[in-house]
């Protein structure tokens, strides 16, 4: 017994060192060669290290708020927002950032977001449910990761392309022909408007605590691991994961913006991307800041690709969504949690097939789960929160006719 305990502790450390040290050893090389588009890495290998600890996956967190009244993963994602917002202020006010918020093409956010909600659900997770997920072993999250860049490749180089771009025509604008933001609609300005949502949430979160102390929901149980060990190797708390990436999202926007990427986290093009990788030649790689003298027409925002005679290479998003991987497979080794589960076959069919419909209402949508709710919310473009609902609501109406049967829980 003392020689196995021993070598499960032996175990989460050593990977926790070499971690660490590869993380380090990354930003040095970053830092020394001005090559700022490697810093991605650990950016990613964290991403995924927190989605992993509290298994923050848009599509469960639609789904049981659905299903089971559960709102605190739901809750995870709007901290992650909001801390956003707040780091996103700070950094746009010293200049460090330029805020980009993707516009509103509700077209493309309504038909997208539709496609996107019932996708999310066959397949099991969103695009980074499936990618961390992926690195924790599911079977199924593979089978949606492998279906996801043929939905997305399908709408941003093929058959799909003039549909998608079709329904871009119907943009709107503010009366300054900038993106229509929650500040351009109001007159607030954007860190005003940030501080007073995250006032409001502090307060509606400590009405909700007081509340459960009173109903006696809230238990304190007593831990005698070390703090580090708790950290590393125990579940997070859905908030507590949410403040942790709202963090990394600032890092990732500074990250980003010095690799020819003026935007804060994305993963659904850099999934295309491992693919077109894979499979295309000749691509234009992207990996550092434009000269100002020329215009960033980029996938910045994970939008659609204009016409070119190359395949954009992000290589921000590449390593990014690569090393996401990587983290949550080391918190899943770390955490006990890895484990290649088998489904039966009729369930990896259908996630597959759930990656492709995915992928396609991501890229007509101009991103995912993070690109659009996490990022664009926190930019807090009209556009993107429009997304937000529409998922929200399609993915309740697939949960209630594909999970639940068409059946209310009793």
């Amino acid at each position: 017994m003392s020689g196995r305990a021993g070598a499960k502790a032996v175990n989460w450390r050593g990977y926790t060192i070499v971690s660490l040290l590869g993380i380090v050893a990354v930003i040095i090389v970053a830092t020394i060669t001005k090559v700022w588009v490697l810093t991605a890495i650990p950016i990613g290998f964290l991403f995924g290290f927190f989605l992993e600890k509290a298994d923050l996956c848009g599509s469960s967190a639609f789904s049981e708020a659905f299903m089971m009244k559960d709102w605190h993963k739901l809750g995870g994602i709007w901290v992650v927002i909001v801390t956003s917002m707040l780091g996103f202020s700070l950094l746009a006010g010293i200049g460090w950032i330029h805020l980009n918020p993707k516009p509103l093409i509700w077209a493309n956010y309504i038909v997208g977001g539709i496609l996107f909600g019932i996708g999310i659900v066959l397949a099991g997770g969103c695009v980074s449910g499936c990618l961390f997920k992926t690195g924790k072993g599911n079977i199924n999250s593979i089978a949606g990761l492998i279906g996801i860049p043929i939905g997305v490749t399908a709408v941003a180089y093929g058959p799909l392309n003039g549909f998608a771009k079709g329904l871009r025509q119907y943009a709107v604008k503010a009366a300054d022909g900038s993106s229509v933001t929650l500040s351009t609609l109001t007159q607030i300005p954007y860190w005003l408007l940030a501080i007073i949502l995250a006032v409001i949430t502090l307060i509606a979160a400590f009405i909700l605590k007081k509340r459960r102390r009173a109903s006696g929901t809230i238990s304190f149980k007593q831990n005698d691991k070390p703090v580090i060990k708790r950290i590393l190797t125990g579940r997070w708390k859905p908030w507590q994961a949410g403040i942790a990436i709202g963090i990394l999202a600032c890092f990732a926007y500074l990250s980003s913006a010095s690799s020819g990427r003026n935007y804060p986290l994305g993963v659904t093009h850099g999934v295309m991307d491992v693919q077109v990788l894979l499979t295309d030649y000749p691509v234009k790689h992207i990996w550092q800041k434009k000269k100002p003298v020329e215009q960033n027409v980029s996938k910045s925002a994970d939008s659609l690709p204009i016409d070119e005679p190359k395949k954009d290479i992000v290589w921000w998003l590449v390593l990014l969504v690569m090393a996401l991987v990587i983290g949550s497979h080391i918190s899943a080794r770390i955490s006990g949690k890895f484990n290649f589960m088998p489904r039966a076959p009729d369930e990896i069919v259908i996630a597959f097939f759930g990656g492709i419909i995915l992928g396609i209402g991501a890229t007509i949508a101009s991103g995912c789960i993070v690109g659009n709710i996490m990022s664009g919310v926190a930019l807090m473009s009209v556009g993107n929160i429009l997304f937000a609902g529409v998922v929200l609501l399609s993915n309740w109406l697939t949960t209630y006719i594909y999970m639940m049967g068409g059946q209310r829980g009793q």
